[in-house]
């Protein structure tokens, strides 16, 4: 018995991004981005949000619209959980759960976000999978407590509104998109085998996001002060300097943006993701010719091309699909899987690895059962 992958489906927006449509903000080349990243073009958001493209998503995943694979159906009432990845949400109060819990009509479903940065929906696949197996553990039976039998879970990004158009480093890496998968706990199917999620420090602040908090605030130290309400939050202060952006922010960079130091991401994206899938393996006690196929987060080409070499697999045993849209963080993943329904090259019974790596630093993968 287990949580078995049942449908999955993603979403893009309309706008299609060339690298050379760049070439009018940032000092960069066609040939300069693809040989370093293997992007050709990305997907970005003009009107559409977050939980826009999150419900096209998951209606692909449970059957009700075309362009997902599914094994079957899924009516409304049979979702009983949400899990939703996002660090772009389009608003903080509901949840971007709570929208699409609304828009699709699951209204027996217990739905939040949750963000782990580029590996959400792994660790949200983690959460459902805890959640669903607690369940059939009898736990609800005995106490009276939600009973979990299928979830939704998805990964929704609008990165493009958090990069900074006038760094040439990081924008021309990231694009918008969404996916989601639908799960089922089964009692004849083993499903997920093993769940490995880690954390580790990012000491050197090598990804980081502030937020840019802007209401007034009119109090200080002493109470209440009209004067505290027309300046900048103190707090802000504090949070730039532990992240290492005060200098940068200062000089007026956008501070709701994304920082990053290219070649210490790498770094740790190479070690993580190799060491994700051999940890995963170890816990379900299999080796890595046991695996029929890996689903890696698309955050560069030459990432997945390393791990594929440090692992001593031919690369067509990964799906990649980064050239045609970048780095979506949590939607790269489920949006990944899809593809690789898509063209067939996932069949019942084989061992499929899902793994990803992200800011926090976050890592991760999922080991299941076609």
């Amino acid at each position: 018995m287990g949580c078995t992958i049942i449908g999955c489906g993603k979403a893009l927006p309309a706008l299609e991004i060339a690298n050379d449509d760049l070439t009018a903000l940032v000092d960069t080349s066609d040939e300069w981005i693809t040989t370093r990243t293997g992007i050709k073009t990305r997907r970005i958001c003009v009107d559409e949000t977050n939980v826009d493209l999150a419900e096209r998503a998951a209606r692909a995943a449970l059957g009700w619209d075309e362009g997902g694979f599914n094994e079957r159906r899924i009516d409304p009432e049979e979702i009983d959980l949400i899990v939703y990845s996002t660090a772009t949400p389009d608003v903080m109060v509901p949840t971007c759960a709570a929208l699409l819990r609304r828009r699709l009509g699951l209204s027996n479903a217990v739905a939040f976000d949750m963000n782990a940065a580029c590996t959400g929906f792994i660790y949200g696949l983690g959460i459902a999978e805890s959640m669903m197996a607690a369940s059939a553990a009898g736990a609800a039976g005995a106490s009276g407590r939600n009973a979990f039998r299928r979830a939704l879970v998805v990964g929704g990004e609008r990165l493009t509104r958090i990069t900074n158009w006038e760094d040439r480093n990081t924008c021309v890496l990231f694009g918008d998109g969404a996916g989601a998968a639908v799960v089922e706990w089964s009692d004849e199917r083993a499903g997920i085998l093993a769940t490995y999620l880690r954390n580790d420090d990012d000491t050197d602040n090598a990804l980081t996001c502030p937020t840019a908090f802007d209401a007034p605030q009119p109090f200080d130290a002493q109470g209440v002060s009209l004067e505290a309400a027309q300046a900048a939050d103190p707090g802000l202060a504090r949070i730039d300097a532990e992240l290492g952006v005060t200098e940068a922010v200062e000089a007026g960079r956008p501070r709701q943006t994304l920082y990053m130091h290219g070649q210490k991401v790498f770094k740790f994206a190479v070690e993580a993701m190799g060491r994700a899938v051999d940890e995963v393996l170890e816990r379900a006690g299999l080796t890595i010719e046991d695996v029929s196929f890996i689903v890696p987060h698309q955050a560069n080409e030459r990432i997945i091309k390393y791990a594929a070499k440090r692992m001593k697999l031919p690369l067509d045993r990964f799906q990649i699909s980064i050239a045609h849209r970048g780095n979506s963080s949590s939607a790269c993943i489920p949006m990944t899987l899809s593809d690789a329904y898509d063209a067939g090259r996932i069949h019942p019974g084989d061992k499929v690895v899902l793994v990803g790596f992200g800011g926090g630093f976050t890592s991760g993968a999922v080991l299941y059962e076609a």
